[in-house]
């Protein structure tokens, strides 16, 4: 299945890699013909919906959806391409990391890890907790309760699903929290990312069963703010240098995966959306040039897009089943980083104004909730700050690989 073969792309073995994403584009190839028609047919659609709705643009529609103006969501888009230097920069020092000749698209998920380090359940707890506590009292005290209270469903078990998730209730009832524990370090942070959503549901419980939920581009605050939080303790107490570039490795390209790839997809249905309805029906190879360019545009001469890449467009659902859904990743990602700048560069000042942040819930636009942390969501200015903070972790990475002796 599809899953499995984008798994392997994440094998230390590149020939493993390699015969992964051939395998991938020769399951797309009896499709592709039927999925372009579908494509087509729901592009035209849209055209027609937004025109008789008078929609200005395709995604419109979307930004209403997420309560965003369509100034801040090209404010967001335009920061992003700016900063494709980031993303570039990494892929050039991976292909060096990996001792490649050159860095194939299947190759960007290859692991630099050397090994792989552990942590036991109660390190973790203690670690997430005391990364809390660094930051507000009154937040670590909410956090501990999950643990002690048992609203944490961690173990392994037989038939359980996949994944990691936060679970609302009602109001007058806690969030819960669900986990798959392995102990792998990257379990940390996801354990510190699904307490933020907790921490946010919880405290936004007093706005009631409307307005306790967040807009989809500011669901991610909280969540990802605790687990920046938590990676700078963590790599604080990683002394290794094969250890921290690991470390650093698996952040910078969960980052690179959310902020950039997505808005990289987001210029792709910018342009299938505009050439459907500028030229009219488009073939399987016009989707192909289109996925190149957007992918090749982000991804610069640093890492070589190969022919069997132009048919992965096609298994992306998103695309047709919410269209312009895809920035909202990027969107929630980079605020939440931005938010984190903020309280770096304000220190304790800033803890008063994020707790009411999380209090108010889905009460207010996403414009008037950013604007309580001193965010303005319509000036490009503003993404930049979460920007350097990747670009900040690329530096690192780049200090841990020559301590590593793999540069």
């Amino acid at each position: 299945p599809l899953e499995r073969g984008l798994a392997l792309l994440m094998h230390p073995d590149r020939d493993t890699r390699r015969h992964a994403a051939e395998a991938i584009t020769a399951g797309l190839a009896p499709g592709l013909r039927t999925r372009a028609f579908i494509f087509n047919t729901l592009l035209a659609d849209k055209s027609t919906d937004d025109r008789l709705r008078s929609y200005p643009t395709w995604i419109t529609s979307r930004n209403l959806a997420n309560q965003a103006t369509d100034e801040s969501v090209e404010a967001l888009v335009d920061a992003v391409k700016r900063r494709y230097d980031i993303p570039q920069r990494w892929y050039t020092m991976k292909r060096k990391i990996l001792g490649l000749p050159r860095l194939a698209d299947y190759d960007r998920y290859a692991s630099v890890a050397a090994s792989e380090v552990l942590v036991e359940w109660a390190e973790a707890r203690d670690m997430v907790l005391d990364s809390y506590a660094s930051f507000s009292p009154e937040l670590a005290a909410l956090a501990r309760r999950f643990f002690d209270e048992r609203w944490i469903d961690a173990p392994l078990r037989p038939g359980k699903r996949p994944g990691a998730f936060c679970a609302y209730t009602v109001p007058s009832h806690h969030p819960y929290v669900f986990l798959n524990w392995t102990a792998k370090r990257n379990d940390v942070l996801t354990l510190a990312h699904e307490l933020g959503h907790g921490l946010h549901g919880h405290l936004a419980r007093e706005q009631g069963v409307f307005h306790q939920s967040t807009p989809l581009t500011l669901a991610e605050t909280a969540s990802v703010f605790g687990e920046t939080v938590t990676f700078g303790r963590l790599l604080a107490a990683t002394t290794d240098p094969q250890d921290r570039l690991a470390l650093l490795a698996e952040s910078i390209e969960g980052g690179i995966a959310t902020v950039f790839r997505q808005t990289a997809m987001n210029r792709f249905e910018q342009a299938m959306h505009t050439a459907r309805r500028d030229e009219g029906e488009l073939s399987v190879d016009r989707f192909g040039d289109l996925w190149a360019e957007t992918q090749s545009e982000m991804l610069g001469d640093s890492v070589e897009i190969t022919d069997n890449y132009r048919s992965w467009w096609s298994y992306i659902p998103h695309f047709v089943g919410t269209p312009g859904y895809v920035y909202a990743y990027a969107y929630g990602q980079l605020l939440a980083m931005s938010v984190y700048h903020q309280y770096e560069t304000q220190g304790s000042d800033f803890v008063p104004r994020y707790l009411h942040l999380l209090r108010a819930g889905g009460s207010m636009a996403p414009e008037d909730l950013g604007r309580i942390v001193g965010c303005d969501l319509a000036d490009p200015g503003f993404w930049d700050g979460g920007l350097a903070l990747l670009d900040a972790k690329v530096d690192q990475a780049e200090d841990a690989a020559a301590a590593a002796g793999r540069l």
